[in-house]
């Protein structure tokens, strides 16, 4: 596949952990949800900007629209950083979530309807660009993210393990 398709795969893979995690009413699961979302968020964000971004940015019609698309990385990374430092334990945990899936999606139609058509119009080979997307995502996942790497595992780690379980009535 080409590299438009991998991140538009990686757009609609964590709209459904978004979905996911509005439904659920398990807090153990909103936290895994929340966890795995900041780690998909981190090495999208990154793989964007180390090679897809630096790839069209010279290549496209308005190379303003990186610009605004890296702004908007750096506010969803504001916001993963405050998830994760809190915890599910943490101030407004739910409502920091809820607006990254905002935030998100608004992102993720941008790139869709404005960069990857002017991306599509370019010479530039999309499914070389899409290997080494995918070859960079893996190592990333491979080593937990770069920026992933030490906060990895910091939301259920956060938790409070030492308490008794949660009685059924939580639990989906």
């Amino acid at each position: 596949s080409d590299a438009l398709a991998l991140l538009r795969a990686d757009h609609q893979a964590v709209q459904q952990l978004f979905q996911q995690f509005e439904k659920t009413r398990s807090e153990d699961r909103k936290a895994a949800l929340a966890e795995q979302i900041c780690n998909e968020l981190t090495i999208h964000a990154q793989i964007e900007e180390e090679i897809f971004y630096p790839a069209i940015r010279e290549a496209i019609r308005e190379p303003d629209l990186i610009e605004e698309a890296t702004v908007e990385h750096q506010s969803a990374k504001d916001l993963i950083a405050q998830i994760q430092s809190g915890g599910p334990e943490g101030e407004l945990f739910e409502a920091k979530v809820t607006v990254l899936g905002e935030y998100v999606n608004h992102h993720g139609k941008e790139e869709q309807n404005e960069i990857f058509p002017q991306a599509r119009k370019t010479k530039i080979d999309l499914k070389e660009l899409g290997q080494r997307l995918q070859q960079r995502k893996a190592e990333l996942m491979e080593s937990g993210g770069a920026a992933a790497g030490a906060a990895s595992g910091a939301l259920t780690g956060s938790r409070r393990s030492n308490q008794p379980a949660k009685t059924a009535k939580g639990r989906k």
